[in-house]
């Protein structure tokens, strides 16, 4: 299992930055509890190795559920060797890998919706079948993926994100440099949209998304579905 969250939103920030979101950790810790309680090995990817930020209203109470579900998910966002191990994005090599998740954050939509090694991964992934999971702002790194011929490798295939309501409803909208839903729907992709802030998940072959941070586990349980 091959992720890959964003690492430079804390550097390349929305236009206003006291609303940066880097990197949601709900998003990140729902996923790898899930994927590693079925028994996968997990190979964290950044642009330039870095070790991914982590948003820290996403470590709240109010964003967890109450503060014991709050702490589990500190405790897993710092102590999991796989965040603080990352290896480059360069260096992925899919054949060694089953499957590729991106979660969320904004850090995506500032670094991984421009890599070139991203891009490239889920080109790949895309085209050989791979299951690819997605989700809240993750969908950014799609934008990425274009082919030799300039052609989008996601165009055409239905998915959700992040939605507009949804980022105004969080107060973003006006600070944001770009919305999401709007750019992934300029690239040829298929935006679904569910209710605002609750699980919602789009499965096209074999591209799952996910729309909001209540979405991680739902995408992970059809994530492990694909892989059987």
């Amino acid at each position: 299992m091959c992720a890959l969250p964003g690492a430079g939103g804390a550097l390349k920030p929305l236009a206003d930055p006291r609303h940066v979101r880097v990197g949601g950790a709900d998003e990140a810790v729902a996923p790898y509890e899930a994927f590693k309680a079925a028994g996968h090995e997990i190979t964290v990817a950044t642009p330039g190795g870095v070790v991914p930020p982590v948003d820290a209203a996403s470590l709240s109470p109010e964003a967890n559920g109450g503060p014991e579900n709050a702490a589990r998910i500190r405790s897993v966002a710092e102590t999991a060797a796989e965040f603080h191990a990352p290896i480059a994005l360069s260096e992925v090599r899919l054949d060694e890998y089953d499957a590729v998740h991106v979660p969320g954050g904004h850090g995506p939509m500032e670094d991984l919706a421009v890599d070139a090694d991203s891009g490239r991964i889920l080109t790949q992934a895309v085209r050989g079948g791979m299951p690819v999971s997605v989700v809240c702002h993750g969908p950014a790194a799609l934008l990425a993926a274009v082919t030799e011929d300039g052609t989008h490798a996601y165009a055409g295939y239905r998915i959700t994100a992040f939605t507009n309501e949804e980022e105004t409803m969080a107060g973003n909208a006006d600070k944001a440099k770009w919305l999401l839903q709007d750019r992934l729907t300029e690239a040829g992709l298929t935006v679904r949209v569910g209710e605002p802030f609750a699980p919602h998940v789009e499965v096209d072959r074999n591209v799952i998304t996910g729309q909001n941070p209540a979405s991680s586990g739902p995408l992970a349980d059809e994530l492990l579905k694909k892989l059987g």
